[in-house]
């Protein structure tokens, strides 16, 4: 198996400015890896970000629901909640655990650092539309390949060792479409020196009935892991005319910075303006001039921004 990449240092600084909420680090947070109970034998891996004081209060919460089961008709406090009393559970355990750390501390997690969602693909759409999201594969149906956030590496297959608080979504088939959810906890080299995913899922229908909340851990290269959906800003992607969201505000940002774009153009919405400027980009380096923002094209306009700013540093 291939050695998991370790993220650049300016990946690191980067992701920290672009998480959601500021990644305080109290000590509540700094004993988060004393907290853990890792397995014998196995090594745990350092999480390579400030773990956020919401993420430890999120896994103090599902902790406490390990040893939950549902009741013989499925019927479970979790699905009541979200207004679903029998549906499968998983994606509704999660959200129940993130809004009870909003009412237990005063936090505003739901709908903003993570999705509040039942429904297949639902709670992986949220994060690619939030642009925090990796596929295990480094490559993102409909988007294309992604590369590390600030450099012109792409994601390897199985490169991205998961971060507490993320979420893992998995599938039961070769389809690309999700059939669970679990809480990353930790990460960990076992006996062979192979990462294993340690997690807290609740309807892991995998299992023998009645479904429950326990802990469990899987491979990392594993088949049925599709992707993760991040509390950091780790990886862009291809982007292209119809888009929209976090990661087509920042491209146009970018634009503004490079000189190419009025900043009363950054809406978030990838139209005709940004379109043209990305053709402007390719024309300048030689590109195939198709306005569509791809790792070739933004690792362009990366230097573009660069001599743009020396020009104005050193005039």
């Amino acid at each position: 198996m291939t050695k998991p990449a370790r993220l650049p240092a300016l990946l690191l600084c980067v992701a920290l400015l672009a998480c959601p909420i500021a990644a305080a680090e109290t000590a509540a947070s700094g004993n988060y890896l004393s907290s853990l109970s890792i397995p014998a034998g196995e090594r745990l891996i350092p999480p390579q970000y400030a773990v956020p004081d919401y993420v430890y209060q999120l896994m103090e919460v599902a902790r406490g629901e390990i040893g939950y089961v549902e009741e013989k008709n499925g019927l479970t406090k979790y699905g009541t909640w979200a207004g679903y009393p029998m549906a499968e559970w998983c994606a509704e355990f999660q959200c129940w655990c993130v809004h009870r750390v909003d009412q237990l501390h005063g936090t505003h997690l739901l709908n903003r650092v993570y999705p509040n969602y039942s429904g297949t693909n639902v709670g992986r759409d949220w994060f690619i539309s939030q642009g925090r999201y990796i596929a295990r594969t480094g490559s993102l149906p409909g988007y294309g390949i992604q590369w590390w956030k600030g450099s012109d590496q792409p994601v390897p297959i199985n490169g991205y060792i998961p971060q507490p608080g993320d979420w893992m979504f998995l599938s039961d088939n070769a389809s690309y479409d999700t059939s669970h959810v679990a809480l990353v906890e930790y990460c960990a080299y076992d006996t062979e020196g192979r990462v294993r995913v340690h997690v807290i899922e609740g309807n892991n229908l995998l299992k023998p009935a009645p479904q429950g909340v326990e802990r469990n851990d899987y491979a990392l290269d594993s088949w049925r892991i599709l992707g993760y959906g991040t509390v950091y800003d780790l990886a862009d992607w291809t982007l292209k005319f119809g888009h929209s969201g976090p990661k087509v505000k920042a491209l146009q940002e970018e634009l503004v910075s490079a000189g190419l774009l009025e900043e009363r153009y950054t809406t978030g919405k990838f139209g005709a303006i940004t379109q043209d400027c990305i053709k402007t980009v390719q024309r300048q380096y030689g590109i195939l001039e198709t306005g569509i923002a791809n790792l070739e094209t933004r690792a362009a306009l990366r230097r573009m921004t660069a001599q743009k700013r020396t020009v104005t540093t050193n005039p």
